[in-house]
């Protein structure tokens, strides 16, 4: 032990000296802007997969909850959180990190790890019981277009948190979405159901808004964690952190249906379940899968680019559901909501051509800081 305290003090200066040399920082800035590898491009594509069609499969399967005879707000919430166990033998075979020593001390300790989780899991469980209550109370295409307002919510907390610019791009983008929400409000007719009052409505469009702000702030949230307190860690930490606020939001949501008594008319509900208690169960177990899908791509996407890019890939999949409600569940597309999914897809569109545009912009930094990093000079300053 003793020849370890001596020699610990001389690593860590050691290596702040390294991180002050001109070769680190240099190193440093090309390593954020080196361009991405095919394995870089594979993991986003898959990420944003889960992420379209999680959240399409859970916003269609969470309808049909509701409209065959489901009646529980915390029964459907549950539905989002209980996947979690399939993250498990993803996050075994996931690969150990090899850390160097300074990593070591730096490595978060178990307290604060576990008060980041448990924060996350109610965080996620407040905000999907919301969506549960928006959902059950509008119909499925007026929902996800107000859900695209998730990404203004998480633009203006990274604001706050991340320091993150607003270009012209980004703040049209933000305009568009914001209006495109805006709107539905406005509608004549909200209700594609006749039971549903204007009352109702309005508390599921709070929730709605609610719901996405929650959202947005908890994505802000995650990528504050992955940059300063899990810093450069493998997958398994996404795996991880998947699954602990995950049980953490499933067990707020079992005390939730018990003290709410809910529980109490869930054999009634089974059995009145117009399409039989076999795909009563189906599709509450399809619904938790979808759901997973959709927490692990957004969680991927943030660990690899940004919480930003992770909602426009989520507001990207919206428009999808409009249409297929349209199909599956008759809902009416009248004019108002046209002009509200065409704003979000415009809206869309204008953050994705400024990811291009910063795309361009790393690349030409990345060539110019190579040709400086073979400079004589830092050479002879090494």
């Amino acid at each position: 032990m003793g020849k370890t305290q001596e020699v610990q003090p001389h690593i860590i200066v050691q290596e702040v000296k390294e991180e002050n040399s001109p070769q680190y920082q240099t190193s440093k800035k090309l390593a954020s802007h080196e361009p991405r590898n095919y394995k870089w491009w594979i993991s986003i594509i898959m990420y944003a997969f889960f992420v379209i069609f999680g959240q399409s499969a859970s916003t269609l399967l969470g309808r049909l909850y509701y409209d065959k005879g489901g009646k529980s707000v915390w029964v459907a919430t549950l539905a989002q959180l209980t996947g979690f166990p399939i993250v498990i033998p993803c996050y075994c075979l996931a690969p150990p990190k090899s850390c160097t020593k300074n990593e070591q001390i730096r490595q978060p300790s178990a307290v604060i790890l576990a008060l980041v989780y448990f924060s996350f899991g109610i965080c996620l469980v407040a905000y999907s019981l919301m969506y549960s209550i928006g959902l059950l109370h509008l119909p499925v295409s007026t929902f996800s277009l107000i859900c695209a307002s998730q990404l203004a919510f998480n633009a203006l907390f990274s604001f706050f948190l991340h320091s993150q610019k607003f270009t012209p791009f980004i703040i049209n983008s933000l305009v568009l979405l914001t209006i495109s929400s805006s709107l539905l409000i406005f509608q004549t007719n909200p209700a594609s159901h006749v039971e549903v009052s204007k009352g109702k409505y309005a508390i599921g469009f709070i929730c709605t808004i609610g719901a996405s702000a929650g959202y947005g702030l908890m994505l802000s949230l995650t990528q504050l964690t992955f940059r300063k307190l899990l810093k450069g860690e493998t997958h398994a930490k996404v795996f991880e952190m998947v699954i602990y606020q995950s049980l953490v939001a499933t067990s707020a949501a079992i005390l939730g249906l018990f003290i709410s008594g809910e529980w109490k008319g869930l054999s009634i509900e089974v059995e009145e379940f117009e399409l039989g208690k076999f795909s009563y169960a189906m599709t509450l177990i399809e619904t938790a899968i979808a759901s997973q899908l959709f927490v692990i791509g957004a969680m991927g996407l943030i660990f690899k680019v940004s919480s930003l890019f992770s909602n426009a890939i989520s507001v990207l999949g919206l428009p999808v559901i409009p249409i297929l409600a349209v199909i599956f569940f008759h809902d009416k597309m009248d004019a108002v909501k046209a002009i509200a999914m065409v704003l979000a897809i415009w809206g869309f569109v204008s953050y994705v051509y400024q990811c291009y545009l910063d795309n361009q912009s790393s690349k030409n930094e990345y060539r110019n800081g190579s040709e400086v990093s073979k400079s004589p000079l830092l050479e002879e300053v090494s």
